[in-house]
C-alpha cells in the first residue's frame, strides 16, 4: 500500500491506508492511532519539502513518483521531476498542488 500524507479539516494528520468505494479514505491517524472513513472532500493533500518524494494522483502522470523542485504560492502549482515509469526526469510545471502529495 502507498501512503499519502493528509491534512483532515481542522489540521489533523493521518496516513491513508486504503481507498473505499473509489472517493472514500479509510485514514490512520498519526497522533491518536484512530482509523477513520473520510470522503476525499474532506482531506487535502501535503506537500514536500523541496526536494522531497511525492506521488502524482491525478493526471496523466498519476501513480508516478516525483521529485518537488518548486512551488508557485501564487498560482497554487508546484514544479516536479518525475523519477518513475516512462517519463522519468521529464520535468513538469504548473502541476496543482491537489494533483501530487508527499508519500510517507
Amino acid at each position: 500500500i502507498i501512503q499519502f500524507i493528509i491534512i483532515i479539516q481542522f489540521l489533523l494528520i493521518g496516513v491513508i491506508e486504503k481507498v473505499i468505494d473509489k472517493y472514500i479514505g479509510q485514514i490512520k491517524m498519526i497522533d491518536t492511532g484512530h482509523i477513520l472513513k473520510i470522503d476525499q472532500e474532506e482531506l487535502e493533500t501535503v506537500l514536500p519539502a523541496i526536494g522531497g518524494s511525492l506521488k502524482i494522483v491525478n493526471g496523466g502522470y498519476r501513480g508516478e513518483n516525483a521529485i518537488l523542485l518548486e512551488v508557485d504560492i501564487d498560482n497554487y502549482c508546484a514544479t516536479i521531476r518525475i523519477e518513475s515509469g516512462k517519463a522519468t526526469g521529464r520535468v513538469i510545471t504548473g502541476i496543482q498542488y491537489e494533483d501530487i502529495s508527499k508519500i510517507k
